[in-house]
């Protein structure tokens, strides 16, 4: 059987700063930008542009702008015709200095509305048509993990016109299905149905953080009938190793532990899907492969998603 990645998921991993990229399809209401980064311990100042064309010269139409000047604030911005309008300065820094974010731009049709590390921060409202946005800026003092564009398929899923990264699901807040509704991340132990319960094909994706100080967490695709566990995929971070297993019958199987290395690491983003196959389970973290696990059930009867231990989950889509 030959994997391929969903339809349309494709995100940008770890890139060099300053960068610019761009952002295929129309951005419309609905439409989510998903970043995971760090700022470094002396961080002055980082920027995130969203650009109306494929320079840096373009009009920008939201200039978001965190400065640690000892008067630290958020500066939100326009730029029409080579000039910038008003500034916005909010007095507040959803940032911390040497510490890890998630940032989430939710473009609706008031505005965009800025999530940090699962909380509201501003509605910056639209000074320029969204539809003009082609491109994405990063610049500063910022380190970049992922950039996700998620809903570009208006929730359908690898639809015509999906964005890179458009998976059908959603981030917290924009009430797609596959997300969490609210800005409200899911707590753990986190437990969810599979809609329509598992088949060759299926996909789960998985985001969220290492939180320093982690030992080991467990994600399991469950058989509810029975509480079997038909995959246990068991990151130990102190050990440095990823332990697979499966549970019948109340009995734990052979445990499997060969890899060259773990990529679940304290004080890091992970960006995991889980893919089914006829004969095997496929696991990707960041883009790369990590791992094969050989079904010895039947697959079909998985019907729940269960994640457990030190692990701070941003985001789950089916």
């Amino acid at each position: 059987m030959t994997f391929v990645s969903p339809p349309g998921y494709q995100p940008v991993y770890n890139p060099s700063v300053p960068y610019l990229g761009p952002i295929h399809g129309a951005v419309r209401d609905g439409v989510s930008i998903y970043i995971q980064g760090s700022v470094p311990e002396h961080i002055t100042r980082f920027l995130i542009n969203l650009l109306c064309g494929e320079s840096d010269s373009s009009d920008v139409a939201l200039h978001f702008n965190p400065r640690f000047d000892g008067r630290d604030k958020v500066v939100f911005n326009s730029r029409k015709d080579g000039s910038w309008m008003s500034e916005e300065k909010i007095r507040r820094m959803p940032f911390s200095k040497g510490e890890p974010f998630e940032l989430v731009i939710m473009i609706t049709s008031k505005g965009f509305q800025i999530n940090v590390n699962g909380k509201d921060f501003f509605l910056f409202p639209h000074r320029l048509p969204m539809e003009r946005i082609r491109t994405i800026q990063v610049s500063g003092d910022v380190t970049i993990q992922t950039i996700n564009i998620i809903g570009g398929a208006g929730g359908s899923g690898g639809g015509g016109g999906a964005l890179p990264g458009g998976t059908g699901g959603g981030y917290p807040g924009d009430h797609m299905g596959g997300g969490f509704p609210g800005s409200h991340l899911p707590a753990v132990p986190f437990g969810a149905g599979i809609p329509g319960g598992m088949n060759p094909k299926r996909t789960i994706i998985i985001r969220g953080l290492v939180p320093y100080g982690a030992t080991r967490m467990g994600f399991n695709l469950v058989v509810s009938r029975t509480q079997d566990i038909a995959f246990h995929l068991n990151p130990r971070v102190k050990e440095g190793v990823v332990v697979r297993n499966t549970r019948t019958g109340g009995k734990w199987g052979k445990e499997e532990r060969e890899l060259s290395g773990s990529p679940f690491t304290e004080g890091q983003y992970f960006d995991m899907s889980i893919r089914c196959g006829n004969q095997k389970f496929k696991a990707f973290v960041n883009g790369q492969h990590l791992l094969d696990f050989f079904h010895r059930t039947n697959f079909r009867e998985i019907d729940k998603l269960e994640i457990d231990g030190d692990v701070q989950i941003s985001y789950v889509h089916f």
